[in-house]
């Protein structure tokens, strides 16, 4: 059962930065599908960053060249580094794991329901 844990989440100047963290328990495979997604309330979750096993990346326009998914898998960690933030990135942010991705399949911030594992959330704040 994989178990995702954040972190990181608090409240910055807009023009500051954030560095979420996501401790996941162990996978079931080697290859894997890691995202970040956020939510504020009465919207929609939205997809922010995704990347696979391979370190391939992929970022939403509202996080291109400002945004930075990472993640070390000697630590079973994924991250978020956030710059330049704005008041619009304000949110939940989740944490989410799709751990039967395969090579070749579909990595996409733009289909959370590929994602069978989440977060509980961390909160971010730019005012």
């Amino acid at each position: 059962h994989v178990q995702l844990v954040e972190s990181g989440g608090g409240s910055a100047q807009p023009g500051g930065s954030l560095r979420l963290s996501c401790v996941a328990s162990v996978f079931p495979h080697s290859t894997k599908c890691m995202g970040w997604f956020r939510q504020t309330p009465g919207q929609e979750r939205e997809g922010v960053a995704v990347i696979d096993s391979r370190g391939g990346t992929a970022y939403a326009d509202s996080a291109t060249g400002r945004f930075t998914i990472s993640q070390d898998n000697a630590k079973d960690t994924l991250y978020l580094q956030m710059n330049s933030l704005k008041p619009e990135d304000t949110a939940m942010y989740y944490c989410a794991a799709n751990p039967f991705w395969t090579y070749g399949a579909i990595c996409s911030y733009t289909r959370p329901a590929d994602f069978g594992y989440w977060g509980q959330g961390t909160q971010v704040t730019v005012s």
